[in-house]
């Protein structure tokens, strides 16, 4: 066989998809493609899309007909493909292929059976497939930071929610898998280790017949990595165990990203979430008392349909009282295939719009107080990026976690992907600033971090 195409890859979504745009590439790498990360300079690009919501569709669209527009070979997969199957093949005639987000370890084959000349549909209709640590990888974080799947798909059925549709039911790692995995990334440099999954708090039901996040975060607790932070707790699985083994183990990160979505009971019992409603407040009061230092960040969504202007002060209520440290607010998305698509009394856009930017205004006061809060201490900063132009580093403390809540500020010296004890003097709204701290400050700030974790 003569010279292998190039290929580049465009990756559209969440870390989730991250992951497994990472695996496609290790996977071509491996049977020695060119993958270069300029869409131009490739004969094909593979487009790995996102199908949560409208908005993120329409970017979907928009590199699909960008792409096509260029006469580019394009192989659509993640969950568009798996949503839209012979749509997309119908649309758009540059398309050599689609493929379903339970199937994209068949990259090398794929890519291939195109070459050949074949249009290729290869789409499982219930995805189980989940790479593991024997699968190639080729990360496209920052050098000091990676993903770790510990989970995929999802068990629940929420009415907004299109995702189980789209990637099947939950199936769980061994806990031995995610250890090795995390031992290779440590291995080669990584200091934070973000674990994900659709519902983190859900991780073991379906493999061990019961969660076993706490024995994971545990058994994780010896892999020689600083930082170990967690997304997409469900609140009801924070149990005391689970607290017990965050509390515990050194390296998890009091970091809980708790994905709420309302508080009112009957919205969420419209949201096809009533277990949630009964634990809401109680829940999160037992979690800051259990763990005084945990940073937690929630989102909520706006305007599911039937909310009135009761339910939303109740949610404006709620945000007030509990003060998160971070708050990320949507508008409801209608999602054809979802139980809330054909749901009566769905509200106007601006009705919605106005309601997001309210609650977003009313969380801003809380987190510009929590950001102040950190003025005078000495922190841990992983360094991702530096400005050329000013030296100025930028990086994140653990009150951070990538790309979507703030980062810090740093004046000083320190190399990309290392770990520096800051000096905080200022805050915003979103962000730190500080300087590299002297040795003498070093000092003080890690005393005082031996004293906190011990009380």
């Amino acid at each position: 066989m003569g010279n292998k195409p190039t290929l580049a890859i465009s990756h559209l979504g969440c870390e989730k998809n991250r992951i497994d745009t990472e695996h496609m590439l290790g996977l071509l790498v491996q049977a020695g493609y060119q993958v270069d990360s300029n869409e131009e300079l490739a004969d094909y690009v593979i487009v790995n899309t996102c199908s949560f919501i409208q908005a993120a569709r329409e970017e979907s669209v928009r590199t699909l007909v960008e792409l096509a527009e260029a006469n580019k070979k394009i192989v659509i997969t993640g969950c568009m493909a798996q949503h839209f199957q012979q749509e997309l093949l119908d649309a758009i005639p540059e398309a050599v292929a689609v493929v379903g987000t339970g199937d994209y370890h068949k990259i090398v084959d794929i890519v291939q059976r195109a070459e050949s000349g074949e249009r290729v549909k290869e789409i499982s209709e219930e995805p189980v497939y989940i790479a593991d640590e024997t699968t190639p990888r080729y990360r496209t974080t920052t050098e000091g930071v990676a993903y770790l799947r510990v989970a995929e798909g999802c068990d629940y059925r929420c009415a907004f929610c299109i995702i189980p549709h789209l990637r099947g039911n939950q199936r769980s790692r061994s806990i031995e898998s995610i250890v090795a995995e995390a031992e290779q990334l440590a291995s080669e440099g990584v200091q934070e280790i973000i674990l994900i999954s659709q519902i983190t708090t859900n991780y073991g039901v379906d493999l061990y017949g019961e969660p076993k996040l706490a024995e994971l975060l545990r058994a994780l607790g010896q892999v020689e990595v600083p930082w170990i932070r967690m997304h997409y707790a469900y609140p009801t699985g924070l149990t005391p165990k689970v607290i017990e083994a965050i509390r515990e183990t050194p390296n998890v990160l009091p970091y809980l990203d708790l994905p709420l979505q309302h508080s009112h009971p009957e919205i969420l019992r419209a949201m096809n979430r009533p277990w949630q409603g009964r634990v809401n407040d109680g829940i999160i009061d037992r979690i800051k008392t259990a763990l005084p230092n945990a940073v937690l960040r929630t989102t909520f969504i706006v305007g599911f349909p039937g909310e009135t202007d009761e339910h939303f002060e109740h949610l404006l209520q709620f945000v007030q009282r509990h003060e998160f440290d971070h708050v990320g607010v949507f508008t409801f998305s209608p999602e054809e295939g979802t139980p809330a698509y054909d749901l009566p009394n769905q509200l106007p856009q601006e009705v919605m719009d106005d309601r997001r930017d309210r609650l977003m205004q009313a969380q801003q006061p809380i987190s510009l107080k929590k950001n102040q809060a950190e003025i005078g201490k000495v922190v841990d900063v992983l360094i991702e990026q530096e400005n050329p132009a000013t030296g100025e580093l930028v990086g994140r403390s653990t009150r951070f976690a990538p790309e979507v809540d703030g980062l810090v500020y740093v004046q000083g010296e320190a190399s990309l992907g290392s770990m520096v004890a800051v000096a905080i003097e200022d805050a915003d709204v979103y962000d730190l600033y500080g300087h590299v701290a002297d040795t003498t400050t070093q000092l003080h700030g890690a005393l005082n971090r031996v004293a906190v974790n011990t009380h």
